[in-house]
């Protein structure tokens, strides 16, 4: 008998056999495609998956720093000390987390214009808004820092206002940032670290004009100038620019008299 023939036989005999009402030869066939069938579908899968991550990896980092919506103008239609929901006029509520300092600010507002910038998650898309262009800069500072999430970041922005978290990076006052929730010493001196010489450079200081962090006279100076209601990072200026012209100077009364000349 020729091979073709056996095979035929066989087949034949397969076909006539059942078992529990089973055709075991269709079974059989039905199996084997549904086996390919999958195996296809895997291989596939495998294929796209791997072409999806590449173009995902490619595509986060530009998502992370892109920030594609400047601003948002609105109704508010609700606020509370961490976040507000804007109204645009195309009846489009915006949820934006703020921190207590801008909070401070829109507290008696009706309409805003905030300043936002977008966090893009795996799992979600967060707007962040900011009274001031000078708030956002800070927060996308922070959180270039590593270690700092736009959540410690905002959470920062509420315990300190802007010059103070500037004046305290400026200062090299760890002590400042410590008092603030999620920020530990190893935080702190990171943020220092890493951002004392953009917020120098942004402030027209440099590191010849900086007071040393434990000068007496000068945190005095700074103190009492900032009671009468002048703004810390111009004090700030003024105090640093006196001391390296004249540093020795040796009590607060004089230093405060040479400020008030160049503050008023």
């Amino acid at each position: 008998m020729t091979p073709p023939a056996i095979s035929n036989m066989v087949n034949q005999r397969m076909r006539s056999k059942m078992i529990g009402g089973i055709d075991i030869f269709n079974y059989y066939l039905d199996f084997r495609h549904k086996s390919n069938a999958l195996f296809e579908f895997y291989v596939e899968f495998l294929k796209n998956r791997t072409f999806a991550a590449k173009i995902y990896s490619l595509i986060i980092p530009i998502r992370q720093f892109y920030n594609m919506i400047d601003f948002i103008k609105g109704v508010i239609a609700f606020k509370n000390p961490t976040y507000v929901i804007v109204e645009t006029t195309g009846g489009v509520g915006y949820r934006i987390n703020i921190s207590l300092n801008t909070y401070a600010k829109i507290e008696s507002s009706e309409n805003v214009i905030l300043l936002t910038y977008l966090q893009i998650r795996e799992d979600a898309q967060v707007l962040f808004g900011f009274a001031d262009e000078l708030e956002r800069t800070l927060f996308t500072q922070l959180i270039s820092v590593s270690g700092v999430g736009p959540a410690t970041a905002q959470v920062l922005l509420s315990g300190m206002n802007p010059d103070e978290v500037r004046s305290a990076i400026i200062g090299e006052n760890e002590v400042a940032f410590s008092k603030v929730k999620g920020i530990g010493p190893k935080t702190a001196k990171r943020i220092i670290l890493d951002l004392k010489d953009k917020v120098m450079k942004e402030s027209g200081e440099n590191m010849l004009n900086l007071a040393p962090a434990g000068n007496t006279i000068r945190n005095e100076a700074l103190s009492a100038l900032v009671s009468l209601g002048f703004v810390r990072m111009n004090v700030q200026k003024v105090l640093n620019k006196i001391l390296q012209e004249q540093p020795h100077i040796k009590t607060v009364e004089d230093l405060i008299k040479l400020a008030l000349k160049q503050l008023s």
